[in-house]
């Protein structure tokens, strides 16, 4: 018999979430307040939280001076095709991982989650040599390939939780009624495993929008996404807090408003199986 919750432990545990909701919250908050103030006012002693002079001239200043609709459709095209490249490759991956047996499943999966504890300076070099002798440098179609391949060892091993909570009795049914393979993986296997499917793109698609180690190496002027958009505004003069800001919140907002909009797909996603 489940213990009830009393009402005052609900109200502290609300309230704990709250402040560890507020508090991880706080620098995106303090981000967007500072795009609408002043350069003196950004670096004011002590700063000045609400009581400021709101102004949208930053916003006008960044829009004047980068094309931000370049650099959001680069990044736009870059997340979401390296996102769909990944799954495409994953979900075969994950179905062998998961209803083909072998003794080495488990080692392949932690030998593939190694691969990202490879600090990424490390195969800078040789990957740059690599796209400047596939003429790859400095194109959105290089950076969908690196960021699928960075990704590919999380998506593999979040659908593999996800399609073994199926069961496999349901495939073997598929399989006796003369279903093919790609019958099976298509229209038996994928729809039951959707909101995890769903889950892991909305989580890839967000890990490659803020990837900026190799968007920043591996890109110049015509494929750089809002990383390298960001970036810009570090210059050797210093930093000019108030627009760096601005361009912070302009970039983040795409991804913003799709976390907020997809947040019930998410957490269904990540607890795919969790309760029986």
């Amino acid at each position: 018999m489940a213990r009830a919750v009393t009402p005052r432990r609900k109200a502290l545990t609300t309230a704990a979430a709250w402040a560890v909701g507020l508090v991880i919250f706080f620098p995106i908050l303090w981000t967007i307040l500072t795009s609408f103030k002043t350069e003196a006012q950004a670096i004011a002693s002590p700063p000045i939280f609400l009581n400021f002079d709101w102004t949208l001239e930053n916003y006008a200043v960044v829009q004047e001076r980068s094309d931000y609709m370049r650099f959001l459709w680069n990044s736009i095209i870059i997340a979401g095709g390296s996102t769909v490249l990944g799954v495409i490759i994953g979900v075969p991956a994950a179905w062998s991982m998961a209803f083909v047996p072998s003794n080495r499943t488990k080692d392949i999966l932690l030998w593939m989650l190694s691969t990202k504890m490879l600090p990424a300076v490390g195969v800078l070099y040789p990957m740059y040599l690599i796209f400047i002798k596939l003429g790859l440098l400095d194109t959105r179609i290089g950076l969908v390939v690196v960021l699928m391949l960075i990704n590919l060892p999380i998506i593999i091993w979040m659908l593999y939780t996800y399609f073994k909570e199926i069961p496999g009795e349901i495939l073997e049914a598929a399989r006796m009624d003369g279903a093919s393979l790609k019958d099976e993986i298509l229209y038996i296997l994928t729809p039951m495993a959707l909101p995890g499917i769903a889950s892991t793109m909305l989580l890839n698609f967000i890990l490659a929008w803020n990837e900026a180690f190799w968007t920043l190496n591996l890109t110049a002027a015509q494929a750089g996404p809002l990383t390298a958009f960001i970036a810009s505004y570090s210059s050797p003069e210093g930093l000019f807090y108030a627009k760096l800001s601005a361009a912070s919140t302009m970039a983040i907002a795409p991804i913003l408003i799709l976390g907020w909009f997809s947040q019930k797909q998410l957490v269904r996603g990540l607890t795919f199986g969790a309760v029986k």
